[in-house]
């Protein structure tokens, strides 16, 4: 027979029930301690899977990515799916810095309140701005083309190591100062997830191609500069390659059923 464990209101209720209850509530309290302190942080955006905060963690410049509840989703399912979410976006720094490329570092997870510390990359630039303010004021092109090559490259150290970015655009890499040394950070792995299949790397190239061109219009030859790039740097390349012309092939049906 069951033993028991005595509630507030001094009933007994069996001790199975107990402990998950307690649990839950060491959690909610774990949750509140990261709710008060983030509130003391600058908010910097918010999408709609995350709060991106910044701020200082131990004393290091830091930025706080909150994974918060979704009422529109069951609770227990929305925790799953963020706390794995969160497990996946960790991982995958890890992964990208263990093999050389430039990503923040991890301070620190917080599984109860699924927030991620990381590190602030400070007086860096996104790809985007720096694309953007040369075609502005630069009318050599080469600065751009060795950019491109660079992206390949570290894409293709990326996809050689199976993470698959799942956002990658302009504005998720970062050009550390001096920018001339084109010192690539990649970032907002949000999405990222670990796979060999040449598909999935074929969609991360896809949507960074159709997110470029969109961006950056007239770019078209320097994405060509970031394939060859990928393609000579990438020991995977072929198959890969070959699965983005099936997948561009497949978005242009999608184009003209319309």
């Amino acid at each position: 027979m069951a033993t028991a464990a005595k509630t507030e209101n001094g009933t007994a209720e069996p001790e199975e029930l107990a402990a998950p209850q307690e649990q839950e509530q060491k959690l909610e309290r774990e949750r509140e301690r990261s709710r008060d302190f983030l509130r003391g942080l600058e908010l910097v955006k918010q999408g709609a899977e995350a709060r991106v905060y910044r701020g200082h963690f131990l004393g290091r410049p830091a930025v706080i990515k909150e994974r918060f509840p979704k009422r529109y989703r069951h609770p227990a399912l929305d925790t799953r799916l963020s706390r794995r979410r969160t497990v996946q976006e960790a991982r995958a720094l890890l992964r990208c810095r263990r093999a050389g490329i430039l990503a923040p570092v991890v301070f620190f997870v917080d599984y109860a309140s699924n927030c991620l510390y990381l590190e602030d990359i400070e007086g860096s630039l996104t790809v985007r701005d720096y694309i953007q303010s040369i075609q502005a004021t630069e009318t050599d092109p080469e600065k751009l083309s060795l950019l491109a090559k660079k992206i390949g490259k570290v894409l293709a150290q990326m996809h050689d190591e199976d993470v698959i970015h799942g956002d990658l655009t302009t504005s998720n890499m970062l050009l550390k100062m001096p920018t001339e040394q084109l010192s690539l950070v990649l970032i907002d792995f949000g999405l990222s997830f670990i796979s060999a299949l040449p598909e999935d790397k074929g969609v991360d190239l896809y949507v960074l191609e159709k997110a470029f061109l969109s961006t950056h219009p007239n770019t078209e030859t320097l994405y060509q500069d970031l394939l060859k790039s990928y393609s000579s740097e990438s020991k995977k390349s072929g198959p890969v390659l070959k699965k983005l012309d099936e997948i561009r092939l497949r978005g242009r049906k999608r184009s003209m059923v319309g």
